[in-house]
């Protein structure tokens, strides 16, 4: 190596941004960094340099996010880049070593990330914990089933999204303990990414625009959208809703919501993006062919220090067993845990292992969405005592299930 690996400084600033802007092919206008910056802890950044050259970052986001049974302290890791010129030499693997090197010795016991490429992160033991689904349904056979939820109480209200925050805001914190992998947000974080109105973030469409269900008590659900305008060859409105954010605390909020996006005049079809895969649209559409439905990851999960990772979160179901973890990264979690669902408690222990699996695989069971079984069907579990996968996939098993829902 002929690189260096430490601390991001303040004053390397603005070569961090040129790295990522390079790496990731970026059209993210320069003038905008200094909003990025305030979402950015500088101090948890690092950076590898060869000779004056900044070549690569990664960066970690504090953040309190919810696992089975409550929120906890997890890292958000982001920014990782490398220079196309520096690629095939071991950047990202120093970063990413060095990295959770770093969580553990503060003491995080789980990261988790959005990957740009699937392939790249289950070489560090990341794994693949969460997806989502997208839809892009017409507005005319979007009809829901008899007996959808409703409250005569409630009333749609049009929002300028900046001023309507406070009310978002509400609605949001109301419904993050709720789902693993939703993490809480930042002032900085809802006015820089989630409320985001730049010409850039318009990307050619209509301004960010947002409808709000509530009663007299105050919001229950909101959705944040754009229109992308447009008509057919006949001069027939032919707009489509893109709707990037829809939250909402209750059955009847829900579905509101859901209405005033797929009833937009002038509109033929709501595009959604990033929908958890247990989204209920899902059984309120009554046509849900009409949904037509694609799938992609979404959250990945580290453990970087699995016996406090696993005493950390709620089970499903009573599990007293023994797992051996392979972690070629974290040698320090490699090993035999014994793991007591009831007592709250994973230790290490001497004991024979009732199953072994190398520590992507647990990570990817972490947040109860993805089911061991299905490892152990691909040969990525192995069971020593039969019976084990079962036990242990049906614990860590959670509704609903898994979705961060706001890329960082």
């Amino acid at each position: 190596m002929t690189f260096t690996v430490r601390p991001l400084s303040d004053a390397e600033w603005p070569a961090f941004i040129g790295v990522a802007y390079e790496a990731f092919n970026s059209s993210y206008p320069l003038e905008l960094a200094d909003k990025w910056k305030e979402v950015v802890e500088i101090g948890r950044c690092l950076a590898a340099v060869d000779g004056d050259l900044l070549v690569g970052t990664a960066g970690a986001l504090s953040f309190t996010m919810t696992v089975p049974g409550g929120p906890i302290p997890v890292a958000g890791v982001t920014s990782v880049a490398v220079l196309p010129s520096h690629r095939r030499r071991g950047v990202l693997s120093a970063l990413m070593r060095r990295q959770l090197d770093d969580l553990h010795t503060k003491g995080e016991a789980v990261a988790a990330l959005y990957a740009s490429e699937a392939g790249i992160y289950g070489r560090f033991g990341y794994g693949r914990a969460a997806d989502n689904l997208f839809f892009r349904i017409p507005t005319r056979g979007s009809a829901f089933v008899p007996g959808a939820p409703a409250d005569p109480s409630l009333r749609l209200r049009v929002a300028q999204p900046l001023e309507a925050h406070a009310d978002l805001r509400r609605v949001f914190d109301a419904v993050v303990r709720d789902r693993p992998g939703l993490y809480a947000r930042s002032d900085a974080t809802w006015r820089v990414e989630v409320l985001n109105d730049s010409d850039h973030a318009r990307g050619g469409n209509g301004p960010l625009r947002c409808m709000i269900v509530e009663d007299d008590a105050g919001p229950r659900g909101y959705a944040l959208f754009r229109v992308r305008r447009g008509t057919t060859d006949h001069d027939v409105p032919d707009g489509e809703v893109q709707l990037f954010e829809l939250f909402a605390t209750d059955p009847a909020a829900y579905a509101l919501t859901w209405r005033s996006v797929l009833d937009r005049d002038l509109c033929s079809h709501v595009h959604a993006v990033s929908r958890p895969v247990d989204d209920p649209i899902v059984h309120l559409l009554a046509e849900p062919r009409n949904l037509n439905a694609g799938w992609l990851d979404e959250l990945w999960i580290r453990l970087v220090d699995v016996g406090r990772a696993l005493a950390s979160r709620t089970y499903a179901a009573p599990a007293d067993l023994v797992i051996e973890v392979d972690d070629r990264v974290c040698p320090w979690n490699s090993g035999r845990w014994r793991l007591d669902t009831e007592k709250g408690a994973c230790e290490r222990t001497d004991q024979a292992p009732d199953l072994s699996l190398p520590v992507d695989v647990l990570g990817a069971a972490y947040l109860g969405g993805r089911p061991l079984q299905a490892f152990a069907g691909a040969g990525l579990v192995r069971e020593h005592r039969k019976g084990a996968a079962r036990e242990l996939s049906t614990a860590m098993s959670w509704d609903p299930k898994p979705w961060a829902g706001l890329v960082f």
